[in-house]
Parts: structure tokens; C-alpha cells; sequence
């Protein structure tokens, strides 16, 4: 009897031991998401039929006696911003509607030979721009806890699929938050990984020096295996970091923090943060120095201007890797009667293609790389990314990790910030500076609100290539966590019924 509440790591425990076959655990969570997502809205596309072919061939080799990775048979949803042979990749956009890439991202490639099994294309905030979902030219997605509230952005699609449990793993991707943002704001797990830590081939770039590829899983582990299997060194990936997979896995089986300084960041936390969502946070801290560790308070003063860079930044890269959408080459073509030129063919497109977040940043982007302005904005703003980059460098002399809340507030009502741009971007002040810097972090859950009920995520952070320090952190704490609690953070969700 297959359970699809049961972690990634205890199904793969079961498909080995071969208490069900993997075609039955993809029908299972096939069914479920058939069941529920007409509330969620978590997926764009669900490829049933290719999902149970694959299952089907993880099952004929098990059956062969061929030695699998430890995450084959395992189902998993996957964010619509990368690229999947033959199926529909539209990242949340109308003007990629209907393209079926010819090739694999990397990470598809790594996921396929890994026997993992992709369930379909999860719904996105337009070319990963927001923090709520509610930008996708598809729909909204509906936050698991509550329906009335987002699951945060861009990569929401994909965290409350593994909230509702329509798979037990998925891929996002985060350039300003938008792994960590949205696990905190469902109670899971959520990593970002180091830049060049997992190839961005195939990824539809939004923000090219600030996009990462990451996982999503209900466990600290769960997140650790798929880690494993995606990350490496890819030479189609210029960005791409020739050198070891950090032994996240063993890390996060380590369960160990004793004499591990645990940097507080003062200038994340205090005013401006919700009261349930400190008091959470404060309660994980005195769960760490109960297992040992040390809490030290370190200040990065430059945190401060890294949300105003971030917005010159990201734009302007958008701005120029959103100009390959011409209407020429391949996705949406409006307005070509014959009666009109190449220039107002593509300027009729572009208008119907993006949504009102996208043309926004591309505005603002190609303004601020204009002639006359690109050194007093966009170079201005490299230059405070040096100096975050540098209050990072600095607290890691220091400390093991560093730690903070992952957002300000717990998950906000689906229309209370989309009308206000500046209140929507304030939702990733904790996540952008790992970003500019380029360095990892993790979003764990550590309980829920008192005000509304709802979960709070608590970001760790570690150096360049060290992503092994959250995992031991965060598998230490939740095991703390896990204890205290009794059950998992998830079964305190609403079950969400049929449609």
C-alpha cells in the first residue's frame, strides 16, 4: 500500500524493499494530484502518460537486478521554467505558450538518469518574476495551509505541490528567494544551492548572474538526495563550477552542531518582522544551543542597499536576455497580416506575450543600462553587491553559518501586495543578499505562527561550496524539532479534500 505522506527517503526505503512498484506510487500521487489540484492550481501540465513510462522502466530494472540510484522510482514536479524534451515549457508565460523544447536541461538529464520521475510542469510567477504566484499568465496558485493566501513566488507551483502531497519532491529555481521564499511560506524544505553549484543549461533565464536551480523536499534529507543528483559540474554551463559535489547527504544524516558558531544577522530580525514569526525563529536558537552550538550576533551593515541593487540588477539582465522573445524565432507570433512590418509584428507580440510584471522590469532594466545612466544605477549597484559579498566574507570568518528568518511575515493573502510592487519585492529583504553574493542557504520550517497558524521558515546560510554546513545544521534541528513536536510540521496542514 503506497503513502504518499510518506518522506521521499522512506518511499525509496519501500520501493527497494519492493512493497509496491513505482508505477503504483506515480498513480498514486497521479490520483492525488487529480484529486486536489483543481483547489492548488500547482501544475500547468501533468504528463501522465510519460510519468508511468518512465515508473514502468525504473520497474523493469529493479526487476533485472541493475543497481539504481537511491532516488529512482521517486515521483517529482518540476518547475515550467526548464527545459523538457517533447513537453510544454512555457515559464508562466503566454508567449512561450505551446513550445516543446527539442532537448533536456541538464538537470532533466541528470533527474531522467537518476530513475527519478517527472510527474508535469509546475505553475510559476511569469519567467520567475514575483514572490506570490500570482503573476503567471495561468492562473494563481493557491497556497495548501490556506487557499485564500499565496504560497509565495516565483516557485510556487512547485512548493505546494509538495505541500498538498501531489509529489514528494520538485524542482525550482531561485534568483531573489524563490526556493526559500516559497518552502517557508508552505512549510517545507527549500534549498538554493551555490551559484554554479547546478547547472543553469536549459533553465530559462531570467537574471543569469543571480538564477540557481534548487530543491524542494519535506525533509532535510529528502532535499539532500535530490540535491546530490542534480549538482555537478556541467561544461555546457559556463558558470558552472568545476569542482566536488558538497557531501550534502552525509551532512544531513550527521544530526551533530556541537562547538558550531551560529551567526545571528542583526540587521535581519527586530523591527519589521512579524512577532509569531521571531518568536519561532528564537525558540529554533535555543534549540541549537541545546544541541550544542554556539549563537553569535554579527552585523552586515551593506544588507541594507541589497534589495534596491537587486532591483537594478536583475531587471537590467532581463532586459537583455528577454530580447530573444521576437516573435521570430519560436513562441507566440501576433499581428503578421502581411500589412506590417518585422518591427511592429514583434512590438504587437511582446505586448500581448508579456504580463504587466515582466514589461515592468524590462522598463526598468533597459532604463537603467541606458546611455548615460548604466554607471550610476546598474554600475553602482555591482558595487554594492561587492561590498555584500564582502559582509559575508567577513561574518564567515566568525561564524560556521549564518541565520535569519526567511521572510518578514508568514503567507500573505493572494491580492493584498499585487497591487504594490515596492510591499511585494519587500518580501525576499532576507533572501536577496544570498543571491548577490552567491553563496547557499536552505529554508527549514520550525513551526507556526501564533497569529494565524500558518508556517515560518528559518533561513541558514554557509560559504561558497559548503553547502554541507546547512545540511548538518538543518538535520540537527529538525530532528530537535521533530522530537518536541511529536509529528511532522505538515500534518498540522488542512486536508484539502476532493475538487
Amino acid at each position: 500500500m503506497t503513502n504518499i505522506h510518506a518522506t521521499a527517503a522512506q518511499m525509496a526505503d519501500s520501493l527497494a524493499k519492493k512493497e509496491f512498484s513505482a508505477v503504483e506510487l506515480t498513480q498514486a500521487h497521479l490520483d492525488r494530484i487529480a484529486e486536489v489540484d483543481g483547489k492548488v492550481n500547482a501544475f500547468l501540465h501533468v504528463d501522465s502518460q510519460g510519468a508511468l513510462s518512465q515508473a514502468k522502466s525504473v520497474d523493469e530494472k529493479r526487476a533485472a537486478g541493475e543497481k539504481l540510484s537511491p532516488l529512482a522510482g521517486i515521483p517529482l514536479a518540476l518547475k515550467d521554467i526548464l527545459a523538457q524534451e517533447g513537453v510544454p515549457t512555457t515559464a508562466g508565460s503566454k508567449i512561450l505558450q505551446g513550445w516543446r523544447p527539442p532537448y533536456d536541461a541538464t538537470v532533466v538529464a541528470k533527474l531522467k538518469a537518476a530513475g527519478v520521475v517527472i510527474l508535469g510542469k509546475t505553475n510559476m510567477d511569469e519567467f520567475a518574476m514575483g514572490s506570490s504566484t500570482e503573476n503567471s499568465a495561468y492562473g494563481t496558485t493557491q497556497n495548501p495551509w490556506d487557499l485564500t493566501r499565496t504560497p509565495g513566488g516565483s516557485s510556487g507551483g512547485s512548493a505546494a505541490a509538495v505541500a498538498a502531497f501531489e509529489a514528494p519532491l520538485a524542482i525550482g529555481t531561485d534568483t531573489g528567494g524563490s526556493i526559500r521564499q516559497p518552502a517557508a511560506l508552505t512549510g517545507i524544505v527549500g534549498v538554493k544551492p551555490t551559484y554554479g553549484g547546478v547547472s543553469r543549461y536549459g533553465v530559462v533565464a531570467y537574471s543569469s548572474s543571480l538564477d540557481q536551480v534548487g530543491p524542494f523536499g519535506r525533509t532535510v534529507l529528502d532535499s539532500a538526495l535530490l540535491h546530490e543528483a542534480i549538482a555537478g559540474h556541467d561544461e555546457r554551463d559556463s558558470t558552472s563550477i568545476n569542482a566536488p559535489v558538497p557531501q550534502v547527504v552525509t551532512a544531513a544524516k550527521k544530526l551533530d552542531v556541537k562547538g558550531m558558531k551560529i551567526g545571528v544577522i542583526k540587521e535581519l530580525s527586530g523591527a519589521g518582522f512579524q512577532a509569531g514569526v521571531s518568536e519561532r525563529i528564537n525558540e529554533a536558537l535555543d534549540l541549537l544551543v541545546e544541541a550544542g552550538a554556539q549563537i553569535v550576533e554579527v552585523s552586515c551593515p551593506n544588507f541594507e542597499y541589497a534589495l534596491a541593487a537587486y532591483y537594478l540588477i536583475a531587471p537590467s539582465e532581463a532586459s537583455s536576455n528577454l530580447a530573444r522573445f521576437d516573435s521570430m524565432r519560436y513562441g507566440l507570433r501576433v499581428g503578421d497580416d502581411g500589412s506590417k512590418g518585422a518591427e511592429e509584428v514583434m512590438s504587437i507580440t511582446r505586448e500581448a506575450g508579456f504580463g504587466k510584471e515582466v514589461k515592468r522590469r524590462i522598463i526598468l532594466g533597459t532604463y537603467a543600462l541606458s546611455s548615460g545612466y548604466y554607471d550610476a544605477y546598474y554600475g553602482s549597484a555591482q558595487k554594492v553587491r561587492t561590498l555584500v559579498k564582502q559582509d559575508f566574507e567577513k561574518a564567515f570568518e566568525k561564524v560556521d553559518v549564518l541565520v535569519s528568518p526567511v521572510t518578514p511575515t508568514t503567507a500573505f493573502k493572494i491580492g493584498e501586495k499585487s497591487n504594490d510592487p515596492v510591499a511585494m519585492y519587500l518580501s525576499d529583504i532576507a533572501t536577496i543578499p544570498v543571491n548577490m553574493a552567491g553563496i547557499g542557504g536552505m529554508s527549514l520550517p520550525v513551526g507556526l505562527a501564533k497569529e494565524d497558524g500558518l508556517p515560518v521558515g528559518l533561513q541558514i546560510m554557509a560559504p561558497v561550496m559548503q553547502d554541507d554546513r546547512f545540511y548538518r545544521v538543518g538535520g540537527t534541528l529538525e530532528a530537535a524539532l521533530l522530537s518536541k513536536w511529536g509529528k511532522p510540521i505538515l500534518s498540522n496542514a488542512p486536508e484539502l479534500g476532493g475538487k
